[in-house]
């Protein structure tokens, strides 16, 4: 992390990012958001970075709401509904009740503030950048551009955990600096949410930059790379395949990335460092800000365990010669003997990370994703050789074990999707991934494959559970989360998702 971003971490911190009685009622405490403030190119710089520096903030203290950080969230979102945690001693009911497919709208997973906060930083620089121009003769059109392209990709990348969480949201593209000015809004359809996330995200490719001159910048800042890694995601989701492929190839041709040696301290340079060369984007944790995953996966009252199935089906064994294992497996995504889950919390393949010391990054996309979405993209687009390629390449990498290969007819578009899901679980394990991934695979052509979700029944929920749960499921809408209760109390005109009225 750059010095800037790292002093202006301390200070939001410090600060705090206020106390929000209600969803978007998130102006920051220092004041500097005020029409006042904007007057030079280096006040709209700060708050650039502020908006980074909102991707690690704590949660305001003192409101009384049960709220987490925005990384525990994704993490939360990610993970909890899919097959590869398990309960821990300190779970908490609120998260069992998830894995349960038992979710409540007064659930504290169902909170969404932490993301609009981020969003309501963003807005702000769009809304008060631009006047900017005429205050700093110094401050030119181009670098207005490039600031609006990494807040505006930054907000789109938030509504698009959003969307695939929640389903309809809402859409708010204007800053709230005061209770005055906040609107109570209703929830915007998923579609025109999504529609507002690729304007955004095509709007800013003309202008984000390549690099800025710096690796820390370059893995900590939106870069065009970064927005092509979210439009091949969004159209992924959104199944636009040859999109999907086009956007993957723009990072692909740009040589700047490139998979890690499967050895030679793979694990300490692709996690414990961090900003590798495979990385795209990374939220950058340093000190004194430490990720959140102490307690939720290493601490003696850790929340969440590999599910064993991660270990013995996932990754599998070599009988013959136990030596022999992907790398990815024990010692990386877990520890095997204890089902710790170790990517965030290690600092080599046994060796834990001092308390107060939890400083792995976040991975929002690395390299490994590019090819494994493009290989997505070729399987839907009739190129199954091509996709089978890009899988060995990943699966070469890792030392994958034989027992884990699979061989489907290239023609095969179901098959070639579960070796590709699969393959996903294996290189992704744990970052906050998984339920995304298989609610994009069961949805597609009209839920064609809800046997995806109906087969992580039995892999995760609680035996006197299941039958609930596979009822559930088979009701596309309780695929997205409730909205909190303490948002529809808060804002009349949001209407609960259907499922949970």
């Amino acid at each position: 992390m750059t010095k800037s971003i790292q002093i202006l971490s301390v200070l939001l911190l410090t600060l705090g990012l206020g106390s929000c009685k209600k969803w978007l009622d998130l102006k920051p405490q220092d004041g500097i958001v005020s029409t006042a403030f904007w007057t030079t190119k280096e006040q709209v710089k700060a708050e650039v970075i502020g908006c980074y520096s909102s991707l690690l903030a704590p949660p305001p203290s003192g409101d009384g709401n049960n709220d987490r950080s925005l990384t525990e969230y994704l993490f939360l979102w990610g993970e909890l509904r899919a097959d590869m945690v398990a309960q821990g001693p300190g779970m908490t009911s609120d998260e069992i009740d998830v894995i349960n497919v038992n979710t409540l709208p007064t659930n504290f997973v169902t909170r969404w503030s932490a993301a609009y906060r981020t969003i309501n930083y963003c807005n702000t620089v769009i809304d008060n950048a631009p006047g900017v121009l005429k205050k700093d003769p110094t401050f030119t059109t181009t670098a207005l551009n490039q600031y609006l392209a990494e807040v505006k990709s930054l907000r789109a990348l938030m509504y698009f955990y959003l969307v695939r969480t929640f389903g309809d949201v809402p859409l708010k593209l204007t800053s709230t600096t005061a209770d005055a000015d906040l609107k109570q809004l209703p929830k915007t359809p998923q579609k025109d949410i999504l529609s507002q996330i690729v304007k955004d995200l095509n709007e800013s490719e003309a202008n984000a930059l390549t690099t800025y001159g710096d690796k820390l910048d370059d893995k900590g800042r939106i870069t065009k790379y970064t927005i092509n890694a979210i439009q091949a995601d969004v159209d992924l989701w959104m199944d636009n395949y040859q999109d999907a492929l086009t956007a993957c190839n723009k990072v692909i041709n740009s040589g700047k990335f490139g998979l890690l040696d499967g050895k030679n301290n793979w694990f300490v340079n692709l996690f414990y460092l961090g900003n590798s060369n495979e990385s795209i984007f990374e939220f950058q944790y340093a000190a004194p800000v430490n990720n959140p995953f102490y307690s939720l996966c290493e601490s003696p009252t850790r929340r969440f365990l590999a599910n064993p199935y991660v270990a013995s089906d996932v990754y599998q064994f070599d009988n013959v010669d136990p030596l022999n294992s992907d790398v990815r497996g024990d010692g990386a995504a877990l520890q095997y003997g204890d089902g710790t889950i170790w990517k965030f919390v290690g600092t080599n393949g046994s060796t834990a990370q001092l308390l107060g010391s939890y400083y792995t990054h976040w991975f929002v996309y690395r390299y490994a994703d590019i090819l494994l979405m493009k290989a997505e993209a070729e399987a839907n687009l009739n190129q199954g050789a091509d996709a089978l390629n890009l899988i060995n390449i990943i699966r070469n990498r890792a030392n994958a074990l034989p027992a884990t290969a699979q061989n489907p007819d290239p023609s095969d578009v179901n098959a070639l999707s579960d070796y590709i899901l699969a393959e996903r679980a294996r290189e992704f394990a744990f970052e906050g991934k998984r339920w995304f991934d298989l609610l994009r695979f069961a949805k597609r052509n009209n839920y064609a494959r809800l046997d995806i979700l109906l087969d992580l029944v039995t892999r995760s929920v609680s035996s006197d559970r299941q039958q609930s749960a596979l009822a559930k499921y088979k009701d596309h809408n309780s695929h997205y989360l409730p909205i909190n209760a303490t948002e529809l109390q808060n804002d009349p005109n949001l209407i609960q998702n259907p499922f949970y009225k």
